[in-house]
């Protein structure tokens, strides 16, 4: 491919309307545009075995946990996921490796031949990544693929799939606008991804939201196993300080088998909680004839990569990276700082946050919630324009719900170079807010980790 013809794909792509960037309004999600270009490209999501994964926080790391243990079973996986952290090629992963530009470029050229033989196809930029993605799995041969909704569940891109298995996560209040103000209509949408005859799993325990899971999959016939209910688990918390390290560890109980203690990847009692979904949907992989032994689960738990979900990037001080953006996730976060991230020195540092937001985020229900756990506040924006809030509008926000001192930076790369003239040897740095935050200081935190006498992340 030219590289005239590599930049058009590539204007193409993001000149689509982008709902990642700016909230669709009612009516704006829909599914006959998907059908139809996919289509015409020859309908690849059709010749995969799939495994659908919804839900308000969690769906990301389940899905990881999952294409993790496909992996280590043998299994060729695919595994598509949004948003990306740092590089959009991060959404379209076999065998845990990124697409390449290359590859991504001839699928998109592909996609937009479709799109220009039919004007009336107005396909948006989330439709196109659906369809890049059913693409690059087909041409790569893969033999099971794991795909996370992107929004909602029942009107989202990738629900024209017929999977193997339907996954829940946990339902919390996120993307209200479009979804519902109650955590009833919240989990009506995401239980949209359920189909007839297809084995439904839930995490989902909150009783509002699992009233409505349940009413939905028996309307669909849909056989459905839920958390606390069918299948459980146990947890033994970790713990990271200066000189020690320790993985948390889960037990997954269920009707079918009690698993080993087995040591997780990912930090917090929110990640057990996704790890026993992830293990109940092996368990009907099983009933259908997958070969998963029990050593592909541990191995995959435990091996897996997730970045941004609570990331040790530095143990002196100690700064953890986190993608927390919503009420529930945040409460979720400082659970796990409190039972993992215990600072041994007898005069322990400062805590310090550094945040930033959406537009369309509770982010003072989230300042309430973090409140109580950080002495000061390093308030910045992501790169996100459309959505970003501004830092003085952040601090009116934090200075009505938390007492904590402040410091103002209108970029990350100036709120992270006010961290490291804050920054003491014994402090804690969270940042937290956005996944675009995370994903604009990942890869300077990345740089700066020799610089900062950083021990190895992945020790212990």
């Amino acid at each position: 491919m030219s590289a005239n013809d590599a930049q058009a794909a590539l204007a193409f792509w993001f000149g689509r309307i982008n709902y990642e960037q700016r909230t669709p309004r009612p009516g704006d999600m829909k599914l006959h545009s998907i059908r139809a270009l996919l289509a015409r490209l020859g309908d690849p999501h059709q010749r995969l075995p799939i495994i659908h994964v919804a839900g308000s926080k969690g769906k990301g790391s389940t899905s990881a946990f999952l294409a993790a243990i496909l992996r280590r079973a043998g299994y060729r996986t695919g595994l598509f996921t949004s948003p990306h952290l740092v590089a959009i090629e991060e959404r379209f992963q076999v065998d845990g490796q990124s697409i390449s530009q290359p590859e991504l470029l001839t699928l998109l050229r592909d996609v937009q031949t479709a799109v220009e033989k039919a004007p009336a196809l107005d396909a948006t930029f989330f439709e196109v990544a659906t369809a890049v993605g059913f693409l690059h799995f087909v041409r790569r041969r893969v033999e099971i693929a794991v795909i996370e909704v992107g929004l909602g569940g029942r009107f989202d891109s990738t629900n024209v799939s017929h999977p193997a298995v339907s996954l829940i996560t946990s339902i919390s209040f996120d993307h209200m606008r479009q979804l519902g103000n109650t955590l009833a209509r919240i989990a009506r949408e995401k239980a949209g991804i359920l189909k007839p005859g297809v084995p439904g799993i839930s995490g989902a325990t909150v009783p509002e939201a699992a009233e409505v899971i349940d009413e939905v999959s028996r309307l669909q016939q849909a056989p459905l196993r839920v958390l606390g209910r069918d299948f459980g688990y146990q947890y033994e918390p970790g713990r990271v300080t200066a000189t020690t390290w320790q993985w948390p560890r889960v037990r997954v109980q269920s009707g079918h088998q009690l698993w080993p203690w087995m040591e997780l990847g990912l930090f917090g009692e929110h990640q057990a909680a996704n790890a026993a979904v992830a293990v109940a949907c092996v368990e009907e992989l099983r009933r259908q004839g997958w070969h998963l032994p029990e050593h592909a689960v541990v191995e995959g738990l435990r091996q897996v990569e997730w970045p941004a979900r609570l990331e040790v990037m530095c143990r002196r001080p100690l700064i953890l990276l986190d993608c927390a953006h919503n009420v529930a996730s945040a409460a979720a976060l400082v659970d796990t700082l409190k039972t993992s991230f215990i600072p041994e020195a007898e005069t322990p540092g400062r805590r310090i946050l550094v945040f930033a937001g959406s537009s369309d985020k509770d982010l003072a229900g989230m300042v309430r919630v973090l409140a109580s756990h950080f002495d000061h506040a390093v308030l910045t924006c992501h790169g996100n324009q459309s959505r970003v809030v501004s830092v003085e509008e952040l601090a009116q926000i934090c200075q009505a719900n938390a007492n904590w001192s402040l410091t103002l930076c209108p970029s990350a790369e100036q709120a992270w170079k006010a961290v490291g003239d804050l920054a003491e040897p014994n402090d804690v740095i969270c940042i937290t807010g956005s996944v675009f935050l995370a994903g604009e200081l990942r890869p300077q935190l990345l740089e700066s980790r020799e610089r900062m006498l950083a021990s190895p992340v992945r020790a212990g």
